[in-house]
This record gives structure tokens, sequence and C-alpha cells, in this order.
């Protein structure tokens, strides 16, 4: 298939097109490249897969990988409304996979304008090319932040999600909103992915397993909010590719769907802290603090409805997921 992805330079956007070109599809990456973290880090995702930063850094500029023939890269603005139905005329997708976003919730406290422009209006724009394109297939990214702090555990998609405690929370419920009535009105095929607390290689700067391996490292106190009285369902990158990936190979059933992925397997964060020191084989130091705003004390997927239509198992190890995570940063860093 020939498929865009959006937020081909972040994280998962990154793994995924690796994975899709290792599948034989043809892809189109695009990503604003913006600095909520470091774009250096993105330029070297990108630099990865064959593309050079002096041409990726150029706005609305098609750039060709040396190493993939199957593998564009444009920078661009999901928000803009003449370039992004413009590239969707000329490539006639097959599927489209977005996973473009203003990512974090803390940040979306005190930058709440970006959240709309990006995640919704942004979104809308996706919504609205595909409908007009004849899209077979929307696969998008919503988040375990839509659950707030619901008490019910583990977290299925059934559940009310009407309580969202942050504003990034709040654009993907809105995104999932957006996605069902493009479903009902339009018969856009769309299926939101939840994702929740993926970690790993090329990972993002703002998560907590880069920040706890950061300041280990560099004999930093690592900041431990609720006092450690936190869960959170670390689920690694290739789990998360393997059940991106068999979303988009398998039919949907037409309509709108709305899927966890998940680990499947909470861990209690001070925990989580304890394996990364193993695999540093060095000691945190530990600054206790009080909860943050729009932070939610648990996350814990369900993941039967993945595994009953897509054959979904996760099966990295917190162990195994960090050692793979510290051994790349290291190799990232050279530490």
């Amino acid at each position: 298939m020939k498929i865009l992805v959006t937020g081909g330079a972040g994280f998962i956007g990154y793994h995924l097109c690796e994975q899709l070109l290792k599948e034989g599809h043809t892809v189109v990456a695009l990503d604003n490249i913006n600095d909520y973290y470091d774009p250096n880090l993105k330029y070297d995702r990108l630099s990865q897969l064959g593309i050079a930063k002096a041409e990726a850094s150029v706005w609305n500029l098609r750039v060709a990988s040396t190493k993939h023939k199957a593998l564009q890269f444009v920078r661009m603005n999901l928000e803009d409304r003449e370039a992004l139905p413009e590239l969707f005329k000329k490539e006639s997708f097959d599927l489209v996979c977005n996973l473009a976003a203003q990512a974090g919730v803390r940040y979306s406290i005190e930058n709440p304008e970006v959240y709309i422009d990006t995640n919704v209006v942004g979104f809308l724009n996706v919504l609205e090319c595909c409908r007009n394109n004849d899209i077979k297939k929307l696969v998008y990214a919503s988040s375990s932040s839509v659950y707030g702090n619901s008490i019910d555990v583990p977290f299925t998609e059934k559940q009310s999600v009407d309580e969202p405690i942050s504003i990034y929370a709040a654009t993907k419920k809105s995104n999932e909103l957006m996605a069902h009535t493009y479903a009902h009105l339009f018969g856009v095929n769309a299926v939101g992915l939840r994702f929740f607390t993926v970690y790993g290689p090329w990972g993002r700067p703002d998560m907590a397993m880069f920040l706890f391996t950061d300041a280990i490292i560099n004999n930093k106190p690592i900041k431990v909010f609720n006092e450690g009285n936190l869960s959170r369902d670390f689920t690694f990158i290739s789990d998360i590719i393997a059940g991106v990936t068999a979303v988009i190979q398998n039919e949907v059933q037409p309509g709108n769907a709305i899927l966890n992925i998940g680990n499947s397997k909470p861990v209690k964060l001070l925990d989580f802290i304890e394996a990364i020191e193993v695999a540093l084989a060095k000691k945190a130091k530990k600054e206790m603090l009080p909860m943050q705003d729009g932070d939610v004390n648990q996350t814990w997927a369900s993941v039967e409805a993945m595994c009953k239509h897509y054959n979904y198992k996760p099966s990295v190890s917190v162990e195994d997921g960090i050692a793979a995570f510290v051994k790349w940063y290291k190799s990232y860093y050279k530490d």
C-alpha cells in the first residue's frame, strides 16, 4: 500500500516507518519538526531513514530517502489547509496513519493553544482530506490519558471517558468523537488506538524512561511524583508497532473503532526506577514530590479486543525493554 505516516520524525512514527518499509509498503512521512523537545533527535531519526537534515528542514519540500526507494519525507504542518489537501491529491494514498500531535500532558496546561491547533484543527484537516480523497482507512493515535483518573481497572474501551484531566487528554477525546462523526456522516473508516506509556530506543526526552536514565547517569536527582505512589502500563515500542501494523494490514468493520494498545501489566513507578538502576548498575537520587496537575494515578490497559481481533500479544518485559533503552541511550549519547 501507499501509506501516509504523519508524525514520521517522532518516536512511534519513526519506528512505524521502518517497519512498513520492511513489509514492502510505500511510505510518505510527514512531520513539522517542532521544538517541543530537541529537534536534533527528530533529524537523527530521519537520518536513520536516509533523510538528510538540510533538506528535511525545508518546509513543504518533498525529500527522497537515500536508503529506501519507497520513502519520501515532507515537513508540513498538519493544520495547513492548502498544502495537506494538495499532498493527498497528488499521492492517492491507500491508508493514512495519523501519529502527529502536540504531545505532553504537563505542557498542555501552560500552552493549550498549540494543542488545539495541531490536535484538533490539524486532525480535522486530516479527516477532511480522507473524506475528499476516498481513503480506505484512517488509523490514528489516541491516548490512555482519555481515561483520566478512573479507578475501574483494567481500562476497557467500553467504559466512560468523559472526565479528562488535561487539555492533552481532552484533545484526544475530541479526536475520537470527530472520527466517529466522520465515520457516521461520510463513511470514513477510522481506527483510534489508545497507546499506553510507550518507551524504548529513540524515545522522547520528556518521558520518564528518558528523564530517569539521563538523571541517574549524570548524578542528578530524579523527580518522583506523588511520593512514588503511581503505576503505569509501560509498553515497549516493538509491541506498539506490532499492534499498529496488525491494524493496518487487516480488514476492520466499516465505521469507527477504538482499541487499547498496552502491555496490560502495570508497574509501580518505584519498581520501574529500580529496574533502571539495575540496568545502569547505579543508584538513583530520588526527590519525592507531590502529585502534578494533569497527571493520573494509574494506567492499565485491557487488550482483550486487540488480542481477539488482531492476535495481539505484547511480549517485551519491562526489564528487557529498559535494558534495550539503556543500551541505545549510551550509544546515542556516547556515555
